[in-house]
């Protein structure tokens, strides 16, 4: 069983202990790359405050995930029909190589 593991980030700030069974390393990576995010906006605009950063990360981080698992689930989709594909040409070369051998009996008894 994994241990879960204490990690103190520092967002736009202000710190935040995290508790989770990631590694140390994976969950700093994440909130050093959220940390960026959010100070990127909150430095380009006065008016923005951390709340209204974390709002708008959080709906770019959205958004890139569903266009991601949507890229992902395209490309199981191709997968699968090239598999389909696969599978059909296997057969068709199997139902060929059946009908060369047969070709081949048949030959061989004309040629007797």
């Amino acid at each position: 069983m994994a241990s879960r593991n204490r990690i103190k980030l520092t967002i736009c700030d202000t710190e935040y202990i995290i508790t989770s069974d990631e590694p140390e390393s994976y969950v700093r990576e994440l909130g050093d790359e959220l940390d960026r995010s959010m100070s990127a906006l909150v430095n380009a605009d006065t008016r923005v405050s951390t709340t209204m950063a974390a709002v708008l990360t959080a709906l770019t981080l959205v958004d890139e995930t569903r266009k991601a698992n949507a890229s992902a689930d395209n490309l199981r989709s191709q997968i699968k029909e090239y598999l389909s594909d696969n599978a059909r040409a296997r057969a068709e070369l199997e139902d060929a190589r059946r009908e060369i051998d047969r070709l081949r009996r048949d030959l061989d008894e004309l040629t007797r």
